[in-house]
């Protein structure tokens, strides 16, 4: 069994760094003994995403309910025949992530397998919760290892960093988003008539987002601050490469950061120049 858990984790730190540079880059910088548990949340959430984003049969409710499922179940056994399954398990025990979290994830994905026109903002804020900011309170959990206390007041700064990160997303994959998966998840937004005011809008809710979370930055446990305030820098300049790109140019075109500076990023950070 020790060598299964050892290779779960593997799996899913395998997947992270497979599907995301920068915020495997990030994983870095988180102590090594909570790296492996960032790893295995991020497992479970990006095999989610693969079904609703990438799969195309129509069975796709099936397979999302079933990881569902599967997910509290091996939660409960303490064990699964999936490796990525079975890592997030043993993760979600230890350190009491359940189906109050675990849920309004699950729900999200199941949103994105609807045929929506558009989104009202009721929709979009539950959308946004489910699929981001429960992650970021997962990831929480993760950090404060078991202290309530801490993990309660942190809870705020959690939520709206987890929005900020998906509502940049969202701007930045409004072209792949619609024209490969016919989404747009702005509420009032066309995307035929998606203009610079909108976009500006949309820019300064971000904003404000990332205003709120940037203060309970510093009052985060030592074993997670750092990759926290790396992954903060980052997605910081990707808004503001946003805010300076046409609102018609990213509904043409996915706006990214180069390796390099991603690199300049993390040696900032590593060196103690941002904290």
């Amino acid at each position: 069994m020790e060598l299964y858990e050892k290779v779960s984790y593997q799996v899913s730190e395998l997947v992270t760094e497979q599907y995301s540079t920068s915020f495997s880059m990030s994983s870095r910088l988180f102590d090594d003994s909570i790296r492996a548990d960032i790893y295995a949340v991020y497992g479970l959430v990006r095999i989610a995403d693969e079904i609703v984003d990438t799969y195309r049969n129509d069975d796709a409710k099936e397979l999302l309910t079933r990881l569902e499922v599967d997910t509290y179940a091996a939660i409960a056994r303490g064990y699964d025949t999936n490796p990525i399954v079975h890592s997030f398990a043993l993760t979600a025990k230890r350190y009491g992530i359940d189906e109050v979290l675990i849920r309004p994830f699950f729900e999200s994905m199941a949103m994105d397998l609807e045929t929506v026109d558009s989104y009202t903002v009721e929709r979009y804020e539950t959308y946004i919760y489910g699929s981001a900011e429960v992650v970021g309170l997962m990831c929480l959990r993760v950090f404060c290892g078991g202290d309530e206390a801490q993990y309660r007041s942190l809870v705020p700064g959690a939520r709206a960093l987890g929005s900020a990160y998906q509502k940049v997303n969202f701007l930045r994959d409004v072209a792949a988003d619609h024209d490969e998966l016919g989404r747009l998840y702005f509420p009032g937004v066309t995307y035929g008539h998606f203009d610079e005011a909108q976009k500006a809008r949309i820019v300064e809710d971000i904003g404000q987002d990332f205003a709120q979370a940037r203060s309970y930055v510093s009052k985060l446990p030592s074993n997670s601050r750092r990759a926290v305030s790396l992954s903060m820098l980052y997605y910081g300049e990707l808004l503001q490469k946003i805010k300076a790109t046409s609102a018609e140019t990213l509904k043409q075109e996915r706006v990214r950061i180069g390796g390099a500076r991603k690199l300049w990023l993390l040696t900032k950070v590593t060196l103690g120049v941002v904290k």
